[in-house]
């Protein structure tokens, strides 16, 4: 019996209880309507009401065939010392980590409550209790004004990790090709992009195939803008000031408003608290205080120019790595940018709209009226504000995880559910060298063994 546990490629009890169960459906394949279960062994429960004896007559007799075919595979290839050509049933047991990736929303569907609606309820109906009485409410950072300054070494790490991410993807994409879909926008990286038929949208071809072109930065880390706010407490941004307030990362937003300095965008910082007395938001500093001058170091002319050397002078530091090297540092800084983001936004308020991909960084959404997603005529075309995510502020493209490319890397659409999946930047620096991390582990199914063409219908 070892041998043949061994041979089959189960555990010693695992083939016990295959044999039980062999047993069973062959003493009992004419008399299937009872209820099914022996020494402890169940079959599924859709197996155990509403089947008919011949049917399930038929279920037990292919997977009796099934199964034998596997033993006398791997117990042939176990006398005769041909390792490879066993079938690892092991692999495709449901003890497999996997996580599953986040469904795409339909258009009518709204983004999951990061809080959950009865608690906003209760915290409304508490708000509406304190206007009432004419009381101090007492406000804590970053909420009355003040930075968190225990947040602000984060602001700066996370705006260098963006930096230095950017370059290092810059880099490597030089030498990996992204492509994206013309019809759905999915992303693949490497070459040759995978057929898999996914694309199911309006327009797309009757076998959902994608129809692929050269993609470039913006597909593997696209930018989700944000109005910047020179006071993050003050009134929101409203439809006619749409056009004269600056839309910059979001990103950069959130580092702003949480100590960091950038001399083309100011803002207001605060050296006494704001206070709230009976709901409303009372400031006792004047608005425009004599040491806050906000055009002081701005220059006029030649922005664009000092950018683009400043871009440059950082790329010159890196040139001297290969591109393993930029893999690894940019899959450092992904991951140094991930961790600052969600420790910044535990205490600094980030809006998203329920509906479309639209953020605003700070404890309220701006009043802009340009939502043109679901029942956006209801709302007179402004957002569905809710509490936002790191996947809103940072969105991560998953991508289909190639794990050897020189076997070729082509995925086919018949092995799909053997296949892991990663977000396109790790994705990127992965091909290009760069280890991963354990975190993603569940996510790229490496504990998966890739049956081949020809093998993939022995699988059961």
């Amino acid at each position: 019996m070892h041998d043949l546990a061994e041979g089959m490629g189960l555990k010693f009890v695992d083939c016990i209880g295959v044999f039980r169960v062999l047993g069973y459906c062959v003493g009992q394949s004419n008399n299937m309507g009872n209820r099914m279960e022996v020494s402890g062994t169940r079959f599924p429960k859709e197996c155990e009401t509403g089947v008919t004896g011949e049917l399930m007559s038929r279920i037990t007799t292919r997977w009796i065939r099934n199964m034998h075919k596997i033993v006398v595979q791997n117990s042939f290839a176990s006398l005769i010392g041909l390792d490879q050509f066993k079938l690892r049933c092991r692999s495709f047991s449901i003890d497999s980590t996997y996580e599953e990736m986040p469904r795409k929303l339909k258009k009518s569907e709204r983004k999951p409550w990061v809080t959950s609606v009865n608690e906003l309820k209760r915290k409304a109906r508490l708000q509406r209790q304190a206007k009432q009485e004419v009381s101090e409410i007492t406000l804590q950072r970053p909420e009355n004004g003040l930075l968190v300054k225990a947040l602000v070494p984060f602001a700066c790490e996370v705006f260098a990790a963006r930096a230095k991410l950017l370059t290092c993807a810059s880099m490597v994409l030089k030498s990996t090709i992204v492509y994206s879909c013309r019809l759905c926008g999915e992303v693949h990286v490497g070459n040759p992009p995978h057929k898999i038929r996914t694309c199911n949208v309006r327009g797309s071809p009757a076998t959902k195939e994608h129809v692929w072109e050269t993609g470039g930065m913006e597909h593997v880390l696209p930018v989700v803008e944000s109005f910047h706010l020179y006071d993050r407490i003050g009134r929101a941004v409203s439809h006619d000031e749409r056009l004269e307030v600056d839309r910059i990362p979001a990103i950069v937003e959130l580092c702003i408003q949480a100590g960091l300095d950038i001399p083309e965008y100011p803002t207001r910082r605060r050296t006494f608290p704001v206070y709230n007395v009976a709901g409303r938001m009372i400031d006792f500093e004047k608005r425009f205080p004599k040491h806050d001058s906000p055009g002081k170091d701005i220059n006029a002319h030649g922005f664009w120019e000092t950018r683009n050397q400043s871009s440059g002078i950082k790329s010159m530091h890196l040139l001297g790595d290969d591109v393993q090297g930029f893999a690894t540092r940019g899959m450092e800084a992904w991951e140094k940018m991930l961790l600052g983001s969600s420790k910044i936004m535990q205490k600094y308020a980030v809006q998203t709209c329920g509906y479309c991909s639209e953020v605003q960084v700070g404890p309220k959404g701006h009043r802009v009226r340009n939502c043109q997603a679901f029942k956006h005529q209801m709302r007179d075309g402004q957002h569905a504000w809710q509490e936002a995510t790191v996947d809103d502020l940072i969105p991560p493209v998953h991508v289909w995880h190639v794990r050897d490319m020189q076997d070729g890397g082509l995925l086919v659409n018949g092995l799909k559910r053997y296949y892991g999946k990663l977000p396109a930047v790790v994705e990127l620096f992965a091909q290009a060298g760069a280890k991963v991390g354990e975190n993603y582990a569940s996510m790229r199914r490496e504990d998966v063994a890739v049956p081949g063409p020809d093998e993939e219908k022995l699988v059961v």
